[in-house]
């Protein structure tokens, strides 16, 4: 009860601040509890960042969230700069440790962007970023020369975003996603098969009681060739035994493993990436809770 209180007092907050630019990222459930149990009434709710005369970057949404937001917008004389017609992604190439971007802008198009992030979504992300960056400084209003192209090389190539794909460990290797929810799942699972080689990819899977458990592990299915379930630390955290029984409902009983500690569900799934002579192409991917990411980082030395 404190936890949904903390939460909806920094909602409200939220609302309540001054933006020159309102940034939207792809709606879809989540906290349903809370923010509702459709796109419309979730897009409702992060509407209200949305201020009088503001720059309004939305990403691609779903379609009954976009005329939400459209919707606000004009009533508050905003500007709206959408995804996919005023800025996006050009051109996004694979690339060692991370994807190659061309974007386009507010002001003009920018190449050979390095992204040291893996997935189509954080190339969207980048652009989402790159868009509302243009807006806070006037690109293409006021000003319509873009950004000077080596600096946002250089912004770009920094970016780190740990347990978002993040490898932690070689031979084998484990990467750690902090996917919580079906679309984040569906996401990761995208990425980890385009950036990656894994011939056997076993998943490591803690997540919170609260979640759409069986729908996350419905996207994970196609890719995991086992599953882990483990539980972490929280309060939150399902039991392990109950993700166990929904998992054997979606992979079957026999790709399935219960290891309630999550340091044993580490060495059982690293074990299980190594057999079968598949040493090299084995992988280990941890997720289904930040919660479960956090401890794992810390487990495998990343803390």
């Amino acid at each position: 009860a404190f936890l949904r209180r903390a939460s909806e007092s920094l909602r409200d907050a939220a609302k309540e601040l001054d933006g020159d630019v309102a940034v939207v990222t792809p709606i879809d459930l989540d906290h349903t509890d809370r923010l509702g149990t459709t796109h419309a009434e979730i897009a409702t709710e992060k509407a209200g960042i949305v201020k009088q005369d503001a720059t309004v970057i939305l990403a691609q949404q779903p379609v009954e969230a976009a005329q939400v937001l459209l919707k606000k917008a004009v009533e508050v004389d905003a500007t709206v700069a959408r995804e996919g017609l005023e800025f996006g992604v050009v051109d996004r190439q694979v690339a060692v440790g991370g994807q190659l971007l061309t974007l386009r802008g507010l002001g003009g198009e920018y190449t050979e962007v390095y992204l040291p992030l893996h997935g189509a979504h954080q190339a969207h992300n980048a652009a989402v970023a790159l868009a509302a960056v243009e807006a806070f400084f006037g690109v293409g209003a006021q000003r319509p020369d873009p950004l000077d192209l080596d600096t946002v090389r250089k912004a770009f190539a920094a970016v780190a975003s740990p347990g978002r794909l993040e490898v932690v460990r070689r031979s084998p290797t484990v990467v750690l996603d902090a996917a919580h929810n079906p679309a984040g799942a569906r996401a990761a699972a995208e990425a980890i098969g385009e950036a990656f080689q894994f011939s056997r990819l076993i998943g490591v899977v803690g997540a919170s009681g609260d979640k759409n458990v069986r729908g996350l592990l419905e996207a994970f299915e196609p890719v995991f060739a086992e599953v882990v379930v483990t539980q972490n630390s929280s309060h939150r955290a399902m039991d392990a035994d109950e993700l166990a029984g929904i998992a054997v409902e979606v992979f079957g009983e026999d790709r399935v493993q219960v290891e309630p500690r999550l340091p044993d569900a580490l060495e059982a799934a690293i074990t299980l990436a190594e057999e079968e002579g598949e040493f090299a192409g084995g992988g280990v991917l941890v997720t289904g809770s930040v919660i479960t990411v956090g401890e794992a980082r810390l487990l495998l030395g990343k803390g």
